[in-house]
């Protein structure tokens, strides 16, 4: 197609002859750069904000559209509706992992198929069929771009939200935002939209106030990193550390403080019974000697490269780099946990984390509390408590699951004992809301508090058929990443919280537990 166009050019044609190419980043074959240079060259971005991508929703449905249908003012409604949705997930994407755990690449290919999806149910249904109409909207003509369930999750729950019989009857979306009447033209809707939509703010979305803080600190983090990126990386500059003094500074501190290897032989020969609990905390004892090995030994070589020893190879000139600039060096993020830290608090979370097995290797049993977070594997740590208590109560696993309960316990030190059900834990971090100690739920978060540490919980195993009830679904990640961080999977498990709310309005809050918060 593209020589075509380019054999097509050199041909006389009118002098009022011209011709419009449009297209999208990274499109396959390349445009020719020969015919990109005589091009005048136009960027069409689309608009910032929920006002902007409202208007742009409803601009192709004009009101022969409306009035081709029997149930205008049915349609109208339904159609305003999911213009709405469309600009309200497209939006959403501005928060982050807190908005959507994956980003999705909508199109108005979803936005028309829907509407026309809706002419037809609205047409041809004496009373509309909402639970279809919301089926083709989120599960086919939108999900299928979405490959995350608790994404499909965020969308089924706006869907039940907006599509539903009180929309006809008119209805508050949001606070000081309410469906147009029926009765108005096109015309009319745009005139409403600018006139009474408030200022953009997250209530809108579902989420508190204090995720635009998220999003603010977001946008300054990535163009802080771009200006770092553009900064000079050799030379002093000004009297300052070279790059190779800062690497050889962190590379000292670093090997100072790297603990012993384990001597595992040592620590089998003292086991008694290999335990569900036991395997665990072997299992982490081996991935830590594995992590803090490949540690020592790229630093080594590396203070060898430095000191003329060795040639200086791409992997240490990368580590070195890392090293550096206060980044978790790639050789080393490969054997470790997911983790968005940057190097200097990363390494004291190893050390931590290293401590914890210190200590369970004094003891052999599962610690009063474990900081289920300072583990690698903390999923092989929640099988450990169903095999535990299906054993014990003669369960049969598959029909064992874990259940979370929220202690008055604020601090680890609080537990004095064993719990015969489960096991305790802590580390816990909530993103989105708090745990309310006096309501004993899940409450809005504070003013400016982004995360709210959780108390000590109690993790324990009941039978399928007493799942408590009544509570809000709340999935647990490793990062504030959530979805695939790294590469690696940082979805843990669901833990079932209470609350006195709606599990539906912490969904669209992007409520989450996060294990590992950078602060």
């Amino acid at each position: 197609m593209c020589l075509t166009i380019w054999s097509f050019v050199h041909l006389s044609a009118h002098e009022n002859f011209r011709l419009f190419l449009s297209g999208e980043p990274g499109i396959i074959p390349p445009l020719p750069i020969n015919l990109l240079m005589i091009c005048l060259k136009l960027n069409n971005e689309p608009p910032e904000g929920l006002k902007p991508n409202l208007l742009k929703a409803l601009l192709p449905y004009d009101d022969a559209f409306y009035e081709n249908c029997s149930k205008v003012a049915e349609l109208r409604s339904v159609a305003f509706m999911i213009c709405f949705f469309h600009a309200i997930i497209l939006e959403r994407k501005k928060f982050g992992p807190q908005g959507w755990n994956v980003r999705y690449d909508f199109n108005t290919g979803d936005l028309n198929g829907s509407c026309l999806v809706a002419v037809n149910y609205v047409e041809n249904n004496t009373k509309i069929p909402w639970d279809d109409l919301r089926y083709i909207t989120g599960e086919i003509m939108y999900g299928g771009h979405i490959t995350n369930n608790f994404d499909r999750r965020l969308v089924d729950a706006y869907l039940t939200s907006y599509l539903c019989p009180e929309l006809l009857d008119g209805m508050t979306i949001f606070p000081g935002f309410a469906t147009p009447s029926s009765s108005m033209n096109c015309k009319q809707y745009r005139e409403y939209i600018e006139e009474t939509m408030p200022p953009e703010s997250p209530v809108a979305y579902g989420m508190h106030p204090n995720a635009e803080i998220g999003f603010r600190f977001m946008q300054a983090t990535i163009m802080f990193e771009s200006i770092v990126e553009l900064m000079p990386r050799s030379g002093a500059g000004g009297g300052g550390m070279t790059l190779q003094e800062k690497a050889k500074a962190a590379l000292d501190d670093t090997l100072e403080k790297l603990p012993d290897q384990f001597v595992l032989a040592d620590i089998l020969e003292r086991i008694e019974e290999r335990t569900p609990y036991v395997n665990v905390f072997l299992q982490e004892i081996e991935l830590m000697m594995i992590l803090t090995g490949v540690i020592k030994k790229t630093l080594i070589e590396l203070d060898q490269g430095l000191r003329g020893e060795l040639q200086i190879t791409d992997a240490m000139d990368q580590l070195m780099s890392s090293l550096a600039g206060d980044k978790v060096p790639a050789q080393w993020a490969k054997y470790a946990f997911p983790s968005s830290r940057p190097m200097g608090s990363w390494y004291v979370n190893v050390l931590q984390r290293q401590k914890q097995l210190d200590t369970w290797t004094g003891e052999l049993g599962l610690p009063k509390c474990t900081w289920i977070c300072g583990l690698f594997m903390p999923q092989s740590f929640l099988t450990a408590v169903m095999q535990t208590c299906a054993r014990e109560k003669e369960w049969p696993l598959d029909k064992t699951v874990n259940q979370t309960e929220v202690t008055r316990m604020l601090q680890p030190e609080q537990v004095t004992a064993l719990n015969k059900e489960g096991a305790y834990v802590n580390g816990f971090i909530m993103e989105g809301a708090r745990w309310d100690e006096k309501t004993g739920g899940i409450e809005e978060s504070r003013p400016k508090e982004l995360f709210a540490p959780m108390p000590v919980c109690l993790i324990k195993a009941v039978t399928v058929d007493k799942v408590e009830t009544g509570v809000y679904p709340c999935p647990v990640f490793k990062t504030q990443i959530r979805g695939a961080g790294g590469g690696k999977d940082t979805f843990v498990y669901l833990a079932g919280i209470k609350t006195k709310h709606k599990p539906m309005k912490w969904t669209l809050a992007g409520v989450a537990i996060i294990m590992d918060v950078v602060l």
